[in-house]
């Protein structure tokens, strides 16, 4: 909940937890970011935007829909060309990531859509006072983070797959894989998810990975303390806590 900041242990209680990390975003790092580039926009502006991409981490986003969310959510005319612009600072303070789509059949990024993450969690449930807190998306930015920390390349994977609609058509769709990380040869395909343990929910968080025919490993993350265990198409299921503290060295 409180992030990685070291001086946050020396603080006790939430509300002063929540104060430091507040009060560091607003002083050091907005006020870095704002100085650093010489922006000449408005301070309230750039707390609009981070605050939404905190509210949207591990969701597809662009910055033509980011521009279309400021005027109709805020009344806010600003191009997709300064939230761009805005958006790179946050990146280069490293307050933000970025991930990227990628067509794993097909070899290429495509599109203009991405996901944000932030760097730091606690920084991000600072910007919302703590008062989202969506399990999944908040385990996709703890993976994410986790595979930046270990000098893996991250991508958001896209296999694109035919399916029969209702009407009996054949039609194209394209299934997501939440992250695709790679290190010099080693590559991996990773699934996460709050649970598996129904095999409705299993089939349905595995549909993309079934879908792709090479040979990397692939992993399904889940949030509770499970043994691991592969299934009869040889995808690994592992708990986080297991992932994050055991697993780093099967992905060296």
């Amino acid at each position: 909940m409180y992030g990685g900041m070291p001086f946050v242990l020396s603080k006790t209680g939430h509300a002063e937890k929540a104060a430091y990390l507040q009060g560091l975003f607003d002083r050091t790092y907005i006020t870095d970011v704002i100085e650093r580039n010489k922006l000449k926009g408005s301070k309230d502006v750039l707390e609009d935007l981070l605050d939404i991409l905190a509210s949207s981490i591990g969701c597809l986003t662009n910055t033509t829909k980011l521009e279309n969310t400021f005027k109709s959510e805020r009344h806010i005319n600003i191009s997709h060309n300064t939230i761009s612009t805005y958006i790179d600072c946050f990146l280069d303070a490293f307050i933000l990531k970025k991930a990227a789509r990628y067509d794993i059949k097909g070899r290429k990024y495509i599109g203009a859509q991405q996901k944000y993450f932030y760097s730091d969690l606690g920084l991000r449930n600072a910007r919302l006072n703590f008062r989202q807190q969506e399990e999944n998306h908040i385990m996709e930015n703890i993976i994410y983070n986790e595979l930046a920390a270990r000098g893996f390349s991250v991508d958001i994977g896209v296999v694109e797959t035919m399916i029969t609609g209702s009407d009996g058509k054949r039609q194209r769709s394209l299934l997501e894989v939440d992250f695709v990380c790679q290190r010099g040869l080693a590559r991996y395909y990773i699934q996460s998810a709050l649970t598996v343990a129904e095999e409705s929910k299993r089939k349905q968080e595995i549909n993309s990975l079934a879908k792709i025919n090479d040979s990397f490993v692939k992993i399904v993350i889940v949030r509770d303390y499970i043994v691991r265990w592969r299934d009869e198409t040889g995808i690994l299921y592992i708990g986080i806590e297991d992932f994050l503290l055991n697993y780093i060295e099967q992905m060296e």
